[in-house]
């Protein structure tokens, strides 16, 4: 009795098995069939993917595969063929190819009870990624336009996996070897979908990866910089514009936010560092000399030396407002402080002296408060300087007139 039972057991188990191994073969039939049925196809393999008999088996992973590549080829022909496709099913069918092939090549890799590895899938699952890789970046391209930047980043990922595949490198010739155009794409616009995502992680992972390769990499380490200012993350925001700046000394998205950071916590002389060595690789840009006239004005208290670097930004750049407006201030500011010294003179003679020497600095500080108002009119503080000026120079009518325009009355 006992061993009849465990008979009929075992014809129970190997029935079911071989009901599982039966639908796998059913699946693919219906999916190649004239009129297939991918619903039930799908349907069919899934409950073979989840059987403990099947589901570790390289044919079960493989034919899933072939499923959906077979959904794929059937919208994708209509495409070639001029008519319109179901873009969406044609994609999202693409997008499900890889995940069972790679499955499936991982089990047709292993060894078999010999030790040996005789994989009966793997070239054809080879030559069926070789034939849809240009694909991805299609799918990727529709969903971005979609906006579904989560679809569209997984098509970018899996090109890029499938292509830095083992699989696909095997066999690879040395002059086959490198980078190629598609694959740079796929990088820089999977960076791009991330960013989309509201998730710093998942994008500082795709700018990371993006910003190893020779495609807009300074774009792309701006992006990363960002990402990581972003979420919070100071020390690699810092490190990221310093390697920014070693590869690109000219760009001054990276020396304007190094400095920016230095100075904000008051490494002065770090700034100076920087921006001497920006202004070497790049003496003809104003407005890094502009910078440097700050630093030193409002940092390091130098006003001298602000002078000759904001003098500098007006010689190679006279139409600019806010260099005029610096350097006047250099002026003004000496010619408020001299004033004030004057005032705390009880001798006349020595009084009129040091207020003449005032008058001189706001004589000097005039001109290009001037040009500052004329090319940026509506900065306060250009105005309230030049009826200061005009004030203390004795310029009644000038006075006047800038007092007018201060109380909206011209």
């Amino acid at each position: 009795m006992n061993k009849l039972g465990l008979t009929l057991g075992l014809c129970l188990i190997a029935s079911v098995a071989f009901g599982q191994k039966k639908a796998v073969s059913e699946a693919l039939k219906l999916a190649k069939d004239a009129k297939p049925n991918f619903a039930e196809a799908r349907t069919k393999i899934k409950g073979a993917l989840e059987h403990d008999e099947t589901k570790n088996d390289a044919k079960t992973w493989y034919t899933a595969g072939q499923i959906e590549d077979l959904q794929f080829t059937a919208e994708n022909t209509k495409q070639i063929l001029g008519q319109q496709p179901n873009e969406a099913v044609m994609y999202d069918a693409l997008l499900n190819v890889y995940p069972y092939f790679k499955k499936a090549n991982e089990l047709d890799n292993l060894p078999d009870a010999k030790g040996k590895v005789k994989p009966k899938f793997s070239k054809d699952i080879k030559s069926t990624l070789k034939a849809n890789l240009s694909y991805y970046l299609n799918g990727g391209a529709y969903f971005f336009d979609q906006k579904d930047y989560k679809k569209t980043l997984d098509f970018f990922n899996q090109y890029i996996e499938i292509a830095d595949s083992k699989l696909m490198k095997e066999g690879e010739k040395p002059e086959e070897a490198g980078v190629d155009s598609i694959y740079l794409l796929a990088n820089y616009y999977a960076a791009i979908a991330a960013s989309q995502l509201n998730d710093h992680a998942i994008a500082i992972e795709a700018m990371k990866r993006a910003s190893k390769l020779d495609y807009k990499k300074n774009d792309m380490l701006q992006y990363l910089a960002e990402e990581y200012k972003l979420s919070g993350d100071t020390v690699n925001f810092q490190k990221t514009l310093e390697d920014g700046m070693a590869i690109f000394p000219k760009e001054e998205y990276f020396i304007m936010n190094l400095i920016s950071i230095y100075i904000n916590s008051e490494q002065n002389e770090k700034a100076v560092e920087y921006i001497n060595t920006a202004i070497k690789n790049d003496p003809s840009n104003a407005q890094l000399h502009d910078v440097a006239g700050r630093i030193y004005e409002s940092g390091l208290k130098d006003y001298e030396k602000a002078e000759e670097f904001f003098k500098k930004a007006v010689e190679l750049d006279g139409e600019n407002a806010e260099s005029q407006s610096n350097l006047g201030r250099i002026y003004f500011n000496q010619g408020v402080t001299q004033l004030d010294e004057a005032n705390n003179i009880s001798d006349v003679k020595k009084y009129n002296e040091e207020k003449e020497k005032a008058r001189d600095l706001f004589r000097k500080a005039l001109p290009y408060f001037e040009k500052a108002f004329q090319l940026n009119p509506n900065a306060s503080d250009n105005k309230m300087a030049l009826r200061s000026i005009y004030y203390n120079l004795e310029m009644g009518d000038k006075f006047e007139e800038m007092d007018k325009i201060m109380n909206g009355n011209n």
